[in-house]
């Protein structure tokens, strides 16, 4: 048997608003559509979904008037987390919030107008190699939720400890041409390496130009400020415990994409 593509059909009352469900908060397009019919696709590993009215005379007289009923859609997803704050913050019906299974799978679900539960997975990453095994190596791909734009700097997460790592974080950071960030102080070393362009670094009060291919290790808690006279872009590395401050303002501040 040579399976080319998965399909689930459902039989549901409202055949418009699974649509829209589907649509809205899942991210399917119509495919093709008809009056008490919708073909809907994403184009990735998802199956894709055809949605027929009750009394379709398509079924078989036996099936014409079975909903889909004791059914759960499941969809195996990366960065669960940011999944269920986009669905939560979008108003999705989420009729089960995430949590985490004595196993390792974590899930959360949604419930569709029709009363379609739909299931979001994602299986937690093992603490612990088996006793005698040796730890797999971990590939991380940066994905759109791993970035964060402030007024200064675009920062891209790499390695951290939500992404698999457990000493150290890693992170790009592209500033455009004229940005310069906040003065501020890390509470651990920094190793920078400028890929592409120049910057202006200031450190306890003295400035050099790196750039690119160049490296720079600025120290703990000392004051250090990043400016940017062209388009620049770098790799930075840093234990992941490392917080940051600014003068002037109380506490300490977590880096985002570190984390």
């Amino acid at each position: 048997m040579n399976v080319t593509a998965a399909t689930l059909s459902l039989t549901v009352a409202d055949v418009d608003a699974s649509r829209e469900f589907f649509c809205t908060h899942l991210g399917y397009q119509v495919a093709m559509a008809a009056d008490g019919f919708a073909s809907l696709t994403r184009g990735d590993a998802a199956a894709d979904i055809v949605l027929l009215g009750l009394g379709n005379e398509v079924l078989p007289p036996e099936q014409r008037d079975q909903q889909a009923t004791g059914l759960i859609f499941a969809l195996t997803v990366t960065g669960i987390e940011a999944e269920e704050r986009r669905l939560r913050e979008a108003g999705a019906p989420i009729t089960m919030p995430l949590r985490e299974e004595p196993w390792g799978e974590r899930l959360f679900q949604l419930t569709d107008p029709n009363g379609i539960v739909v299931q979001f997975v994602e299986w937690a990453a093992t603490d612990e190699p088996a006793q005698g095994e040796e730890p797999a190596m971990l590939v991380i791909t940066p994905t759109a939720e791993n970035v964060t734009e402030s007024p200064n700097a675009r920062m891209t997460g790499l390695a951290a400890p939500s992404r698999g790592s457990t000493e150290l974080s890693t992170w790009t950071v592209a500033m455009e041409a004229g940005q310069t960030g906040p003065e501020h102080v890390i509470s651990r070393e920094q190793v920078w390496t400028v890929t592409a362009g120049v910057l202006d670094v200031t450190c306890d009060g003295r400035t050099e130009k790196i750039s690119a291919g160049q490296t720079f290790v600025l120290p703990p808690d000392v004051l250090r400020q990043v400016h940017a006279p062209q388009a620049a872009e770098a790799h930075v590395v840093m234990r992941a415990d490392g917080v940051a401050s600014v003068p002037g303002t109380e506490g300490t501040r977590i880096l985002p994409w570190a984390q």
